[in-house]
């Protein structure tokens, strides 16, 4: 069992938003259990050794955990093994995800219903698996919390946005360009968000509360490309963000999608 660290477990936590969320944590004067989610024991240990480097006086501890979220066994095995080490979870972030839009051929090597396929696999229903698997350990915990990373480009009601890089002018005739960029992983946000909204239906009578973040366009690699020189913002931004709203900066917000300064339209 753990003490009076805020126990956190983060989906996807070795690189991009997940690691930020987690050198954001460590940096704060608040003391937490880290666990740090990964499907690669290694990795998730080189992402620890960083951050314990860069930030030598932190309250914070830190300890990896294997998952693999699209793997039944390896979620039952985190579930166990958090379960044996602590005995409940205060916050858990659903980070994990990821997109395979650009993995079609001819410049991949899946089909677009296999690239399509695997994206809501990955950031639709085994996030919701994963949810559904940790709810008791939440439900354990004093102040539970229960986070999910949707994306600035799932709103429906901002799909004509020119402002956004992936709602570029579309001519008229037949075939189009190639203008569709993360379609495939814009609808398994989407879809994501519906979950969080059923799951928000689900809890309202448990202390859970449902946080679901739109972090902002990350410089993280996700599009496959430096998207750095298309206007993505410093993932560490993102991070910090995260950790605001574990720390309970933004719980009047708890049941919409939350941006950074504002609340983002379904």
């Amino acid at each position: 069992m753990s003490g009076l660290k805020h126990i956190v477990f983060v989906t996807g936590a070795n690189t991009g938003l997940g690691y930020e969320i987690v050198r954001a944590l460590s940096q704060s004067p608040k003391p937490y259990e880290i666990i740090v989610g990964c499907r690669t024991v290694s990795k998730g240990e080189d992402a620890i050794k960083k951050i314990q480097s860069e930030n030598k006086d932190s309250l914070s501890s830190l300890a990896t955990q294997q998952i693999d979220i699209t793997d039944d066994a390896s979620i039952d095995k985190a579930f166990n093994d958090i379960t044996e080490k602590y005995g409940k979870l205060d916050t858990l972030v659903n980070n994990a995800g990821g997109s395979f839009d650009n993995e079609v051929k001819p410049h991949g090597q899946m089909t677009l219903r296999e690239s399509y396929n695997a994206t809501y696999n990955l950031n639709t229903v085994s996030t919701h698996i994963v949810t559904g698997k940790f709810i008791p350990l939440l439900l354990a915990s004093q102040d539970p919390r229960l986070l999910f990373i949707t994306s600035g480009t799932s709103s429906l009601v901002e799909t004509f946005n020119p402002k956004f890089p992936f709602n570029p002018p579309v001519p008229a005739g037949w075939p189009k360009p190639e203008s569709r960029r993360l379609l495939g992983y814009r609808a398994s946000k989407t879809g994501m968000n519906m979950v969080v909204r059923d799951w928000c239906r689900v809890l309202q009578n448990d202390p859970i509360k449902v946080l679901n973040i739109s972090p902002g366009y990350l410089a993280t690699g996700l599009a496959g490309e430096d998207n750095a020189a298309m206007g993505a913002i410093d993932p560490s931004i993102g991070g910090n963000f995260v950790k605001d709203v574990i720390e309970g900066k933004r719980d009047a917000d708890a049941g919409t999608i939350m941006r950074k300064d504002m609340i983002q339209p379904w």
